[in-house]
């Protein structure tokens, strides 16, 4: 079976009575060259163990399981039972467990799940979850490379650089605890139904170290929300009103203190930038 094929596809949907969900963000692959291009990049071996959230009718399950020890998909929608449960037939490497993943404890599964080997993230997020799944990924501290398919503007967001438009507190996140990169884009003509805009596949890659040392990480956060929070203003400013505890002159001194001009903009500093300011917040007590 092709799982690209636009006729077949809707051919499967047909006889196992599945319709698309707007609520869930449905949005299934017709183009062979985008999973195939996902499984090489993610430099799968036996010793690989793939947490693949969302898989769809499984496009890029197969792929994945023709590459990997194993292949564990997380689905939500239980509608998708049957569908799965006739394109994965072939495939004994993979599993489906069915739930919400930003309501499991994902180390914990990809620990029972995928014990002995290396645990990767292969995934096309539905977009409305973007955040809080990239999220929870991170948090979990248990993979080891990430490839994601998300929305083309969240991945510029995620992926922006200090001064850079995009740039912002969730890129500063993401950023403090892996390294981003942009692989390449997929266009809307590449699913069914279509979406209204572009996607990108992206790689994050977890850090074995942090990119700078940290005296309080919580006042680190504090201080990044507080600057994005009303990035317009400066710096000093934005601090005064978003972290609380401080004067105005105190941060003025602290921003000084850096090597900071004090009408500076937070979108202007990047992460050791940032960190900078947070510990020497933190050095006032």
């Amino acid at each position: 079976m092709d799982l690209c094929s636009i006729k077949q596809i809707k051919e499967l949907l047909s006889r196992n009575g599945f319709r698309f969900s707007k609520s869930m963000g449905q949005n299934f692959l017709t183009a062979s060259w985008v999973p195939e291009r996902i499984a090489e990049k993610a430099g799968l071996d036996a010793q690989t163990g793939v947490l693949e959230i969302g898989p769809g009718i499984g496009c890029l399950t197969v792929q994945l399981a023709e590459r990997a020890g194993k292949v564990l998909c997380v689905e939500l929608d239980n509608a998708l039972q049957p569908v799965l449960g006739e394109t994965l037939a072939e495939y004994g490497n993979t599993e489906v467990v069915y739930g919400d993943a930003l309501r499991m404890d994902l180390a914990e599964l990809t620990g029972q799940k995928l014990a002995g080997l290396r645990p990767v993230v292969c995934a096309n997020i539905p977009y409305n979850i973007t955040s809080p799944l990239i999220s929870a990924l991170i948090d979990s501290g248990c993979f080891v490379d990430m490839i994601l398919m998300v929305q083309k503007e969240v991945a510029k967001r995620i992926c922006a650089q200090a001064g850079e438009g995009d740039y912002g507190a969730f890129s500063v996140y993401v950023g403090w605890h892996a390294q981003t990169e942009i692989l390449f884009d997929v266009p809307p003509g590449c699913f069914i139904p279509q979406p209204k805009v572009t996607s990108s596949v992206i790689r994050l890659t977890p850090r074995r170290h942090p990119p700078a040392e940290l005296e309080d990480e919580k006042l680190f956060f504090r201080v990044v929300r507080a600057a994005f929070l009303q990035r317009r203003k400066t710096l000093v400013n934005a601090l005064t009103a978003g972290i609380g505890g401080y004067s105005k002159d105190d941060i003025k001194q602290v921003i000084i203190s850096c090597g900071y001009d004090e009408r500076i903009r937070g979108e202007t500093l990047d992460i050791p930038g940032f960190a900078k300011v947070a510990n020497t917040l933190a050095a006032l007590g």
